[in-house]
């Protein structure tokens, strides 16, 4: 029997039940949020901490490592590892208690932080970390490498946040350990004490030295005159001492007043200068952000999303806060007083904003200033906040002589600098650079006192690098801890001790290039392996974005398994063009296991931080996969669903009545490679361009021409209908084009790349010399508008498909262009509104919010997919998947919507999906505006 099978069957005996040996589970959890790509033999979901100690033991006896990991977003390696990977998110995910008196909490490893704060929220408690990838990170991984955030100077470190810890070292010791140390740390090793005692001249004079210390092992704590805080010590020790089961955290009250300022300054080392004096009035947060970074968020996200800024070209983000408002607001003003420019913030929504540029501009930093991928590995040294100035200027030097460049930013407050650098792995000699850079880098930072890692621990980016930080005499030290811990090295083996080399199992030099492709990859320079390694796996497809408008990632909500996930996605495209593990090619079952439960919404291209375009590859995959082969039914039916309407549209009467006989319905839709149980929409009795055709169409106005699109045209002309009433009231004289034409959405999405290249051709041929012309092409449907903004220019030329997207608008763009127009009157009109994920993705649903805004509706505006996402949901194997994703957002929303209340869905199979779950119909914005006309 192989090492997993033997392994997996004892973990079964013992009740570990949830174990994975698959090769789409063991790829897809290669990475972290690191460069690191270490396969697993296999990976278990403990669901107890029986289990815990069930899997420590048998590990020991199998000599396989084990690697605890929660989320999996850690950007310095430290939750990969080659043996067993015990994964907490699944099922020990549960805040246990709270106690509101004593302000603590009772959770379970694998709880995300905001569920944490979700819970404590009632008793009006949070907890203080903030790490910015709080919306997915498990509060076991922010205890493994001591998570901080942004306001750290407020509330202190994770380990300053620990009340106590219940855990199991790796000799299977059960540890239950309150913070502060003392007799009830049951479970403590006695010889680490004596440990301790003969080594305590070099723990006074090298550990705990400022906040930021977080590289190696944090002794300070085991000092006499700290209480032997065995709790403490283990915060940090990323996973290689112990196994967490239990944590008591502490919980804090909010200040009942906040106020921002922005400190502007002429480069990011004048901030860094300027971040000790702002320590003196006691700031909660001391962010510092580059002009660099700034810029960035304005291209990616639009002008709008970042407010005006003091002068300078880079800022220092310092929040005060505290109970007394009078208070607060001097402190404020006397922060302002220390700028060269200064702007005060009180009000909770701009601020709100403005913390929004640090939070969406690191996300972005994954692209460099060059516009090359920008990597892990040194992103988050610290030196004491004094020394951070001088450091800044020499580390850009650094970059300079190794011409290299990143986006800084970071907490200054605390002395701790992030940065993603543009470190050219992919390229022969590649690797050399990095630990060229890396050692050099290492060197610079302990010249100035200080630490390699200032939250994100050492991991495999940094642990070979401890030597040119610490004595002889100290790695020494951490060796014999992890002796006493965990004396067979069962526990994250490679990390922090006896560790692997830094430019060792390095995921993007092992991508192997791959021609022929359908789609043009613009943004990479043509590579599918650059595309697909945008995903660094920061793991923000795994958080619940809905609430805030976002889309991505909806799978994963639906199942909450790792594949999935954009992330998961993107790991097994990453494994495929490796070759190793998964060796199939484009036809790998991992890969197609993977990508079967993707919507193709697009969400991911604009919600995730580093622009991954999920739909885009699975196109691409599903066209080198069945190019010259069979394809799956569902393929020939709904991918080519244009020309059957086209016909269908001949006699619509006939074939609706024919699909209303039972007997022949059934039959067709498994032919089909339909779901029994959906509903198919009746095509209209009279196309839309018929009805245009025969229709008289005022002389004068605005010249416009209307797309129109399969879905409007035969199965919704009223859309149609809808659309020109509102565009003549507006001054528009609209067209149709002579001929009809297809964007060819339907096969893109099954990846028939070459006809749909063909399709879309003419459609853009037609097209242009309206564009040319400069006449706006309004689009109906917001999957086709999409195609013709996006999509065209990966299928096409840049030179073909430009001018089209460049004039096509969306219904609220263009009458939000028009001079003059005033929507007509919705004054306090309830509406219930789904954007399209393509609309949201591409187009963005900003104009559409402030159209009906400006008409006085009252708009719910709902996150997420529909669920039928086209195709996807209609298809065999995808209802249940598809009604899932409804019920996260859009059927609880329809269920508390008055009979009053107006459901907007611009989108066909939005309204499509609303219509086949619920007794609701969804209407188009054209028809919302259209019914209001005078």
């Amino acid at each position: 029997m192989d090492p997993a099978a033997s392994l997996a069957t004892d973990l079964r005996r013992r009740g570990l039940t949830d174990v994975l040996t698959d090769s789409t589970s063991r790829s897809i959890h290669s990475s972290d949020a690191s460069l690191y790509r270490v396969l697993p033999l296999l990976i278990a979901r403990p669901r107890s901490a029986e289990d815990v100690a069930a899997a420590i033991e048998l590990c020991a006896r199998h000599e396989v490592p084990l690697t605890a990991r929660g989320a999996g977003t850690s950007v310095a390696g430290n939750a990969v590892g080659p043996g067993l990977l015990l994964d907490f998110s699944r099922h020990m995910n549960r805040v246990l208690h709270v106690d509101a008196e004593a302000r603590t909490a009772v959770v379970q490893p694998g709880v995300v932080q905001a569920a944490l704060q979700r819970a404590a929220a009632p008793y009006e408690l949070r907890f203080g970390p903030d790490p910015s990838t709080y919306t997915r990170c498990t509060i076991g991984g922010m205890i493994g490498n001591n998570s901080c955030g942004s306001r750290t100077l407020g509330y202190g470190r994770t380990s300053d946040n620990i009340a106590g810890l219940k855990a199991v070292a790796g000799d299977g010791t059960p540890l239950d350990l309150p913070a502060g140390g003392g007799v009830a740390a049951s479970g403590s090793p006695a010889a680490l004490r004596d440990l301790v005692m003969a080594n305590l001249a070099t723990i006074r004079t090298e550990f705990g030295r400022f906040g930021r210390q977080m590289s190696g092992y944090a002794l300070e704590h085991l000092l006499p005159e700290n209480g032997f805080d065995v709790a403490r010590l283990l915060v940090g020790s990323e996973g290689t001492l112990a196994v967490l089961t239990e944590a008591t955290v502490r919980l804090v009250r909010d200040p009942a007043y906040r106020a921002l300022v922005v400190l502007g300054y002429g480069d990011i080392a004048a901030a860094g200068d300027a971040a000790p004096a702002v320590l003196e009035h006691r700031p909660t947060a001391c962010e510092g952000i580059d002009a660099r970074i700034v810029d960035v968020v304005r291209r990616r996200r639009g002008a709008h999303t970042v407010p005006e800024l003091p002068r300078g070209a880079a800022w220092l983000f310092v929040e005060v806060a505290g109970d007394d408002e009078a208070e607060v607001l001097d402190r404020a003003a006397r922060v302002a007083a220390g700028g060269e420019d200064a702007l005060v913030v009180t009000d909770r929504a701009k601020a709100a904003a403005l913390w929004r540029i640090r939070e969406d501009g690191a996300g972005l930093s994954g692209r460099s200033p060059a516009g090359l991928p920008a990597h892990a590995g040194w992103e988050d040294a610290a030196v004491p906040p004094a020394m951070l100035g001088r450091y800044l200027r020499d580390f850009e030097s650094l970059l300079a002589e190794h011409r290299l460049t990143g986006f800084p930013y970071g907490h200054f407050g605390d002395g701790c600098l992030h940065i993603r650098l543009d470190v050219p792995l992919e390229r022969p000699g590649g690797r050399k650079v990095f630990r060229d850079f890396l050692v050099a880098a290492a060197t610079l930072v302990a010249g100035y006192g200080g630490s390699l890692s200032g939250e994100h621990g050492d991991g495999r980016a940094r642990s070979e690098l401890l030597p040119l930080m610490y004595s002889a005499a100290a790695l020494d030290l951490f060796a014999r801890v992890k002796a006493v811990f965990d004396p067979g090295d069962v526990l994250n083996p490679g990390v922090l001790v006896r560790p692997r080399p830094v430019d060792a199992d390095l995921r993007v030099p092992a991508a192997r290039p791959v021609g022929g492709l359908a789609l043009a990859y613009h943004a990479d320079g043509g590579d599918f392996a650059q595309a697909v390694h945008r995903c660094t796996g920061v793991g923000k497809c795994r958080a619940d974005n809905t609430a805030t408008g976002g889309v991505m990632c909806p799978s994963y909500l639906a199942t909450k398994e790792e594949k999935d996930s954009t992330r998961g996605r993107a790991r097994a495209l990453q494994e495929m063009l490796n070759g190793s593990a998964v060796s199939g090619g484009w036809r790998s079952p991992e890969v197609h296991e993977a990508l079967d439960l993707c919507l193709s919404c697009k969400g991911c291209a604009s919600d995730c931080p580093t622009g991954i375009d999920m739909a885009s590859y699975k196109s691409e995959v599903l066209y080198q996969s069945y190019k010259g082969r069979p394809r799956p039914a569902a393929h020939y039916s709904l991918g080519r669903l244009p020309r059957w309407a086209r016909l269908a549209g001949r006699m619509p009467r006939a074939v609706n009545a024919l699909l209303r006989v039972p007997a022949l319905r059934r039959p067709a839709l498994a032919l089909a490679g339909v779901d029994p149980r959906r509903t198919l929409p009746a095509f209209a009795a009279e196309t839309f361009r018929a009805w245009f055709t025969r229709s008289r169409r005022p002389a004068s106005g605005e010249p416009v021409l209307l797309f129109v699109d399969t879905f409007t045209d035969h199965f919704a002309p009223e859309v149609g209908r809808a659309t020109v009433a509102v565009l003549e009231a507006a001054g528009y004289r609209p067209r149709i084009s002579e001929r009809p034409q297809c964007c060819a959405l339907t096969w893109i999405s099954t990846g028939q790349l070459d006809a749909a290249g063909k399709i879309l051709g003419r459609t853009v041929a037609e097209l242009a010399e309206a564009a040319e012309a400069g006449v706006p092409i309004v689009g109906m449907e917001p999957s086709c508008t999409a195609v013709l903004r996006s999509d065209a220019r990966e299928l096409l030329d840049e030179a073909t498909a430009g001018p089209v997207a460049r004039m096509t608008r969306t219904l609220a763009e263009l009458l939000s262009e028009t001079p003059g127009w005033r929507p007509p009157a919705l004054d306090g009109a309830p509406v219930v509104a789904q954007p399209h994920c393509h609309h949201h993705a591409i187009m963005g649903w900003d104009q559409d919010a402030r159209l009906l805004r400006e008409a006085g509706a009252e708009v719910r505006r709902l996150g997420g997919c529909c669920g039928l996402a086209g195709n996807f949901g209609v298809e065999k194997g995808h209802y249940e998947v598809s009604v899932a994703v409804a019920g996260q957002q859009l059927l609880p929303a329809l269920r508390q919507a008055t009979p009053e209340t107006a459901v907007l869905a611009d989108g066909f199979s939005c309204r499509t999906q609303i219509a086949d779950l619920s007794p609701r119909q969804g209407v188009h914005l054209a028809q919302l505006l259209a019914e209001r006309l005078p």
